[in-house]
């Protein structure tokens, strides 16, 4: 595309700084492609707040939903992992921790133990209470649990740092440190109008990837039903019986250990942008974990935090093209999944931009599901 004088121009625009927007910068830009990442850093958001689990079958409750794209993609997308950070931590000189020692789903009741029993397959086999215990004997005594082999957790402020590494250190990609206000698009490419007043940012592609603030930006096309949705953590420190192995999922908190610390959580609220934490929803996920873990109930708090997701009404993420304007592609409203599904989004937002069949099917991710007056 010809650009105007006085501004900045690229292949591609990236708008939002999120683990989203990194990843598909440093994907765009390792297909050849000159990147413009516009963004900077917000308090509350959900990428540095998130606890990284990397879960694809944790929450199914039909034994069939391995069949499913949605669940596909999330299996596709945590198989890429361990290559993945490889290849990043090759490029950043940054090393990014990754669990796979698998994760227990516990049963704390026999009524939920025969439920979960009937999701056993392929990704998934039942562990009484004997074997969790041998494996995990800082938890209570509990019905059994589902294991999830293949599953895990990993470290996203490592993963943050190592993609901003990767990206200082690309010479195709330029940061610039601003928000965007508006977007206009038309047949030829994409222009970006920035918070601070300074240079326009014109581009043949521009990827939306603005998180839970993306219905702040004037100019779409359409209204997108993403709002954020407040997930409160605590953390503690991982001494004596507070050492786990494991990523622990229970009905009402979960448990993720990394390094020195367990991380702790979460809520799910509805809060607008109120990022702050509560004692009450605090002291919730405390009493969610100590029904599996008593050592919770006395252990000192190291950290508190929240993060904003940003959520769709059928938690799905919006990623494809706008089908009236080509030139703005959706990489957004990942919900719960926004860390376990980067990779592939990153993948897919490159054959996207490049016209090559996408490496996974997104027919469920499409912005046309939902009404553009939502």
């Amino acid at each position: 595309m010809t650009a105007p004088a006085g501004s900045a121009t690229a292949d591609v625009a990236v708008v939002g700084t999120g683990l989203i927007g990194l990843a598909a910068a440093v994907a765009l830009a390792e297909r050849g492609l000159d990147v413009l990442l516009v963004g900077q850093p917000r308090p509350g958001e959900s990428s540095p707040a998130g606890a990284g689990m990397l879960a694809p079958s944790l929450e199914d409750t039909n034994p069939g939903a391995s069949a499913d794209p949605v669940h596909q993609f999330a299996v596709a997308s945590l198989a890429r992992y361990p290559g993945y950070l490889q290849s990043l931590t090759d490029r950043s000189g940054v090393p990014v921790p990754l669990n796979r020692r698998g994760i227990l789903r516990v049963a704390l009741h026999a009524s939920e133990a025969d439920t979960l029993r009937q999701l056993q397959g392929a990704n998934a086999h039942w562990l009484d209470a004997p074997d969790v215990l041998a494996i995990e004997p800082g938890l209570a005594p509990v019905a059994g649990a589902m294991f999830y082999p293949t599953g895990g957790a990993v470290d996203n402020l490592a993963l943050l740092e190592a993609l901003a590494a990767a990206i200082a250190r690309s010479p195709r990609i330029r940061w610039i440190r601003t928000d965007v206000r508006a977007i206009a698009v038309n047949g030829s490419g994409a222009t970006c109008a920035t918070s601070n007043g300074g240079t326009p940012v014109r581009s043949a592609h521009v990827v939306l990837a603005a998180g839970a603030w993306v219905n702040g930006i004037a100019g779409l096309p359409r209204l997108l039903p993403i709002e954020p949705y407040r997930g409160q953590m605590f953390s503690v420190a991982a001494t004596g019986a507070a050492v786990l192995r494991h990523v622990v999922y229970g009905p009402d908190a979960y448990l993720v250990p990394r390094g020195d610390r367990v991380l702790v959580g979460a809520t799910m609220e509805r809060a607008g942008f109120d990022a702050d934490t509560t004692d009450e929803a605090l002291a919730s996920i405390r009493s969610g974990a100590a029904a599996f873990w008593p050592v919770v109930s006395t252990a000192t708090t190291t950290a508190k935090w929240a993060g904003l997701r940003p959520v769709t009404p059928d938690l799905l993420p919006i990623l494809g093209r706008d089908p009236d304007h080509p030139s703005l592609i959706y990489a957004c409203g990942h919900s719960r999944n926004g860390i376990l599904m980067a990779p592939l989004t990153g993948d897919c937002v490159v054959a996207l931009v490049t016209g090559d069949a996408p490496p996974a099917d997104l027919s469920a991710f499409g912005v046309a599901r939902f009404s553009r007056d939502t």
